[in-house]
């Protein structure tokens, strides 16, 4: 058994990769799917078009590279957190749409509870706020929206699930219902100290403990999947959230070490070791991963609208045709013009977590034009990082993680002007690695390590290389200009939400 095939399975898309007992990449394949929309701050997707694309992609890696599923020592999966999916035991059918973590649909429901003094309690619980971005509200709102759901739930016959978990029941033909600490981490659910589901944020939530699956670690055994899926059974040995996958895929096992993904969103995590780290900012404490029992601590902070907003500037403005696109033409704007984009289009994350908050266009002229708002476009994910790695910077103990370079993954990542400008806003350096598909790489390597195809954390770790550096170049006082500015055009956009 040579290869471990990673399913990556994103916002907008799913990737399926097949890795070699080295670690490099054998084989791809990519599938979009669709985005649905019912209500302005709603957002669906159909589990089908999960579960489709994710068998397609599967068995397209496996053809593309010639490889038998006897080849496969395990598979491993990554995917978009928080996304919340509750479905019949008896029928594996879903009752509803998966309600996506971009979705602001219980943003009034989380405002009651913080009314209501809850905040605190969650938070020391699970090390996250009250926000609709996880999936607590989510299943409460399934449960009391979905005619028959809530009794059926409470009688034991449905079944919750983050998408991991539900492509474990599809793969699995229902024999495993479970996720990993990491996805388990994301829920307001989940004690992260303890490591257990926590009997008072399921009251506090409505949420019965029925419907939850088991929690297991990032690299550990999730059952087989079935011989009809992929032409013979292949056993399934790694699951992690997306963002944890990346930070494992870019070996950031020590303390202090920055790695950020540059998705539909963008998320930037810091290793904060074995001890949870409370944050003053508003940051996230989180599980990185957990192996052996083991549990590794992050601080996370997240950007609701990265990649997104290239996506706004190719379907919304159609300015341009391609995502590839966007680096040119921001390359080619009028340096005198000062425009500022808040990409606020479902809320602020952090640290200002502000759902109702939406996006604002800022220093207009007359001789504003597409360049300039690429640019302010591509800028926006800069400077939102500098708002996430300052707030991590001033929890962290003094001086740690200093002269640390972020290392960088994701979509965005490939561009070479925003990779650029990302390190003159931060005035850091900043790694692009040479595997670029570092969140598959991460669920590849949790899947391989406990079938024992990869070496333990220490070796791999060495093995990580670096395609290319971005040291800043920007004047000291031009870019404390243009981060005033930031600073200013979100001051601003938050203003005007409350008036």
């Amino acid at each position: 058994m040579s290869y471990a095939l990673a399913i990556d399975q994103g916002t907008t898309s799913t990737r399926a990769i097949l890795f070699s007992s080295e670690l490099t990449i054998v084989a791809a394949a990519q599938q979009e799917f669709a985005q649905h929309y019912p209500a302005p701050g709603w957002v669906e997707h159909d589990p089908e078009d999960i579960w489709r694309t994710t068998l397609a992609t599967g068995r397209e890696a496996l053809a593309r590279a010639g490889a038998r599923p006897a080849d496969v020592a395990a598979i491993g999966i990554a995917n978009q957190r928080e996304t919340t999916l509750i479905w019949d035991r008896r029928t594996g059918e879903p009752i509803h749409r998966a309600i996506v973590w971009q979705d602001r649909r219980t943003a009034g429901a989380c405002e009651r509870l913080r009314a209501a003094g809850c905040e605190p309690l969650v938070t020391a619980r699970t090390g996250l706020l009250l926000d609709p971005y996880f999936s607590a509200t989510k299943i409460a709102w399934l449960l009391d929206n979905v005619a028959g759901a809530r009794p059926r739930a409470e009688r034991g016959e449905l079944a919750f699930g983050t998408v991991d978990a539900f492509l474990l029941w599809r793969l699995t033909g229902g024999a495993v219902h479970a996720t990993d600490a990491t996805n388990a981490s994301r829920t307001l659910l989940y004690d992260i100290r303890r490591n257990a589901w926590d009997d008072q944020l399921l009251d506090l939530f409505r949420v019965p403990r029925a419907i939850l699956p088991d929690v297991r670690d990032s690299a550990d055994d999730f059952g087989f999947a079935a011989r009809e899926h992929f032409g013979a059974t292949i056993a399934i040995r790694g699951v992690a959230g997306d963002q944890q996958a990346a930070t494992v895929g870019q070996a950031c096992f020590t303390p202090g070490m920055m790695k950020a993904t540059y998705g539909t969103g963008a998320f930037a995590l810091v290793n904060t070791g074995r001890t949870p780290v409370v944050s003053s900012h508003r940051l996230l404490t989180t599980i990185a991963y957990r192996l052996n029992g083991e549990t590794t601590y992050a601080l996370e902070g997240s950007i609701f609208v990265a990649g997104a907003a290239v996506q706004w500037l190719r379907d919304g403005l159609g300015v341009i045709r391609a995502a590839e696109e966007s680096g040119a033409l921001a390359a080619a704007a009028d340096p005198a013009q000062s425009v500022y984009l808040v990409p606020a289009f479902v809320g602020l994350g952090a640290p200002y977590w502000d759902p109702d908050c939406r996006g604002a266009l800022f220093g207009l002229t007359r001789a504003t034009g597409p360049k300039e708002i690429a640019r302010a476009a591509l800028e926006s994910v800069g400077y939102q990082t500098l708002d996430l790695i300052e707030a991590a910077r001033a929890d962290l103990p003094p001086g740690a993680g200093a002269g640390t370079a972020l290392r960088v993954d994701g979509g965005m990542a490939a561009s070479d002007w925003t990779m650029q400008r990302l390190a003159d806003i931060l005035d850091a350096p900043v790694d692009r690695p040479a595997i670029k598909e570092t969140t598959a790489l991460g669920a590849a390597y949790l899947a391989g390590l406990h079938a024992g195809l990869y070496p333990p954390l220490a070796e791999f770790g060495q093995s990580w290389r670096r395609e290319r550096a971005f040291r800043p170049t920007l004047a000291a006082d031009t870019r404390t200009k243009m981060v005033a500015g930031w600073r200013d055009a979100v001051a601003r956009t938050l203003t005007a939400r409350k008036a």
